[in-house]
């Protein structure tokens, strides 16, 4: 039998998703699964994008142009102005979700062996895209008793050498729920500067983020205009994960003709949720105010919950709506699993993501779970005392000093 690809093999399983399988045995066995692992809002899409959906009156479901739809990304420019991003039309390209945003702008700015710094933990799909080009992670370590904030220049510049070509922050940043401050992004912009690096930033949870600090995009910063590759998607700004909508934002117009030739080998982005994404944009600001003051609430409720159990400790995240929380066990996969397919408190259990596959470094983050606070209040609250009673019987519990 043929061999898999070196890439097949080295593309790490997602630590979102490769517990599913046991979460769905649970289910069939009759237990209730709380779903703390993954970024899939529970609050509704925004009522004018399901009129949209319901009301399309093409004949045809056609090709839309590779770019996308020229209206939805005249109207993406207004949006983008609300938060001091200037572009134009010409300069959004719409993609099959923010991942393919992702993968085009490796591919199309990286070359095979080219070395990428990502302070970590990081998005895990980031490492599948990189492989997927051929390029190389090199990550900063963070930790959870500084609450992740970024070393000090002196630690990138260590990592820096003739294959580094560029830099990649998710702000407000997955798995961790920090948010940059403006020290940290003139820290990074000067850093691209002085190497000419690119610049990949990840904003798509831009709309959540719960501190008196300003919002600093990478657009905002100067000098390095043409550096900077935007990385956005609807699918948690209007809880619409499952139409694929993202875009790729950059005032490079070499980079965009790039991509535009793997924009094209793919045909075109999503018709449909185009339409709807469009119809989206028109989403009363209520709508936003509700959604927001509603991960206000559950973050108060998960990360107070949280720091109550003993031996936990969760950080305050200041953006998105996930936490990175430590635990007392030995090994944060093995507790996961366990609490799918050996645990059970009153026929219900909790599913959460190992933060290890977050991390490149090897043990690195072996006793910690990311945690979306993506369910309602009630069922947050119920998830914690769930987690409680697992610490309290898992066999691989560590008591630990706090």
């Amino acid at each position: 039998m043929p061999e898999i690809s070196i890439r097949g093999l080295e593309v790490p399983e997602s630590p979102i998703r490769k517990l599913a399988p046991l979460a769905t045995a649970a289910k069939e066995h009759g237990t209730k699964v709380y779903h703390l692992n993954i970024g899939q809002p529970d609050l509704p899409t925004p009522q004018v994008g399901l009129d949209a959906l319901k009301n399309i009156d093409r004949t045809i479901l056609e090709y839309s142009p590779s770019q996308g739809i020229l209206s939805y990304r005249e109207k993406m420019v207004g949006y983008y102005e609300k938060y001091d991003i200037h572009v134009n039309a010409d300069e959004i390209i719409i993609t099959t979700g923010g991942s393919e945003a992702v993968l085009f702008a490796f591919m199309s700015c990286l070359n095979p062996g080219d070395e990428i710094i990502i302070p970590e933990p990081a998005y895990a799909n980031y490492m599948a895209f990189a492989i997927s080009a051929g390029a190389k992670i090199r990550t900063i370590a963070t930790t959870i008793e500084e609450g992740f904030s970024l070393p000090k220049v002196e630690k990138f510049e260590e990592l820096i050498n003739p294959n580094t070509r560029a830099i990649l922050i998710c702000n407000p940043n997955n798995p961790t729920g920090y948010l940059y401050t403006r020290r940290e992004m003139n820290q990074i912009r000067d850093l691209v500067k002085k190497y000419d690096l690119y610049l990949f930033s990840d904003e798509v949870y831009r709309e959540y983020i719960y501190t008196g600090s300003p919002y600093i995009s990478a657009m905002h910063l100067k000098d390095i205009e043409n550096n900077v590759i935007l990385i956005d998607s609807v699918s948690k700004r209007y809880s619409e994960c499952g139409i694929r909508i993202g875009a790729l934002i950059t005032h490079n117009a070499e980079v965009r003709k790039a991509v535009m030739k793997f924009c094209q080998a793919r045909l075109s982005p999503p018709l449909i949720g185009q339409i709807v994404a469009e119809a989206s944009l028109d989403a009363p600001e209520d709508y936003f105010r509700n959604v927001y003051d509603e991960y206000v609430e559950r973050r108060k409720c998960l990360i107070d919950g949280l720091n109550r159990i003993p031996g936990v400790y969760s950080p305050i995240p200041m953006g998105a709506f996930y936490t990175v929380a430590k635990l007392p066990v030995d090994d944060s996969e093995k507790f996961c699993r366990w609490c799918l397919e050996d645990f059970s408190y009153e026929g219900e259990t909790i599913m959460m993501a190992p933060a290890a596959g977050f991390y490149t470094t090897p043990g690195a983050g072996i006793n910690e779970v990311r945690i979306a606070y993506v369910l309602k209040k009630e069922d947050l609250e119920r998830a914690l005392v769930i987690l409680r009673k697992a610490l309290e019987l898992y066999p691989g519990r560590i008591d630990v000093q706090r």
